[in-house]
């Protein structure tokens, strides 16, 4: 290209475009004819100035064909851009020593890294960028290291345990079953007419995002009140009184023979699958006595890990957003979200809001879909605990076909 424009040839393949006046070096000079080049490329949708042909010329000559070739796209980039390694090393010097300090904005880390400068090289002899800059500077040198949190953060970051080292993949029900308690968000009214907040514990098994199992009870409860929880993932949940007929579960006869076969008959029973317990994770340490003296695996919990069990920490948001909402006498996650009058709306006893809870597990949490539950034969499609995560239903509801 280059050569064509020393012969004043238009753009196309060497001598295939007729030689046009405004390219005559004889009548032009080099300046007029790269004005003509320019406006040409213009013209064909190519914006373009005299300067940048007079750039192109150059680099033409310096290293042929090849110095036509724009490398912005091709040019390294990196997350500091082009800022001053002086810079670069002092705004990394004030981002450690204000690890231990309190918390600051960004303009006191300007100041200070401004003050830094002018010590190590003199007043005004290392500027700073401009404010929009020099932030973007300072959040690429911060990234994932907590440096611009504030001081609560990073304590909170300091103490916080190291999470699992790999995550856990669980493909069967029954694989992994997780456990812990929490305090329900409502209010019940005790045999001696004390009103509380009750005590919930749940078992849900991963693979299939399903309640495996319940118990609520008063704060504080006995050992024996613990035991339950493994007492009722190993044999189906009973149909209770008043209980419609819907709750019931619905198994074809190859199913039922297979329960009986194994000692566990399914006559009676509620829609809630059985599912034998491989590893159970535990943290609370009655759960785990009780589980331990069934013979099943336990395998206890990091203390203060929530990332551990953050499955049936995510189920307990659920039941309170799906279930206890809608009860009575809800307190709300903290006291700034209760009623006025909550603790005079308590009417229930644990024994009846338990039965409301088994019953909305049943027809409300089994049936709803969930987004972590996928087949892989149809992935946008979204399954519910009910479906298993795509595996059979007479899998899941026959005791034993999950287990050791």
């Amino acid at each position: 290209m280059c050569g064509r424009w020393r012969r004043g040839s238009r753009a196309g393949p060497a001598g295939a475009g007729p030689r046009g006046a405004e390219y005559g070096p004889q009548t032009r000079t080099p300046a007029q004819r790269e004005e003509a080049k320019a406006a040409e490329l213009s013209a064909a949708g190519m914006p373009t100035g005299a300067v940048t042909v007079r750039r192109m010329r150059a680099r033409c000559r310096q290293d042929g064909v090849r110095g036509l070739v724009d490398h912005r796209a091709t040019r390294p980039r990196t997350a500091l851009g082009r800022a001053n390694e002086r810079v670069v090393a002092a705004v990394r010097e004030v981002l450690e020593a204000g690890r231990e300090r309190s918390s600051g904005t960004l303009g006191r880390l300007r100041v200070h890294t401004e003050r830094l400068l002018a010590e190590q090289y003199g007043q005004g002899v290392v500027p700073l960028p401009s404010s929009a800059t020099f932030n973007r500077l300072a959040h690429a040198l911060a990234d994932g290291r907590g440096l611009l949190d504030s001081a609560r953060q990073r304590r909170w970051r300091s103490a916080r345990p190291a999470p699992p080292f790999v995550p856990t993949t669980v493909m069967a029900p029954g694989e992994l079953v997780m456990t812990d308690s929490t305090v329900l968000d409502a209010f019940v009214v005790l045999d001696d007419g004390v009103v509380e907040r009750p005590e919930l514990t749940i078992a849900l098994d991963v693979a299939t995002r399903t309640i495996r199992a319940a118990v609520l009870r008063a704060k504080g409860g006995r050992s024996v009140d613990a035991a339950q929880l493994p007492a009722q993932m190993t044999v189906p949940a009973p149909m209770r009184p008043g209980w419609a007929e819907a709750l019931a579960m619905e198994t074809p006869g190859g199913a039922v023979r297979a329960a009986a076969e194994r000692g566990c008959p399914l006559e009676g029973a509620a829609a809630r699958p059985v599912i034998t317990p491989q590893t159970i994770l535990v943290g609370q340490g009655k759960v785990f006595a009780a589980c331990e003296s069934l013979g099943m695996c336990v395998q206890p919990a990091p203390p203060g890990n929530g990332p551990a069990k953050e499955h049936v920490e995510r189920t307990f948001s659920s039941i309170n957003t799906l279930f206890v909402q809608h009860v009575a006498a809800c307190t709300g996650s903290h006291t700034g979200e209760r009623g006025k009058d909550a603790e005079g709306e308590a009417v229930r006893t644990p024994a009846r809001l338990d039965d409301l809870l088994q019953e909305w597990i049943i027809c409300g949490r089994q049936e709803r879909e969930h987004d972590g539950l996928r087949h892989p034969v149809t992935p946008r499609c979204a399954l519910s605990p009910k479906d298993g995560g795509g595996a059979d239903r007479r899998v899941r509801v026959c005791p034993g076909a999950t287990g050791p």
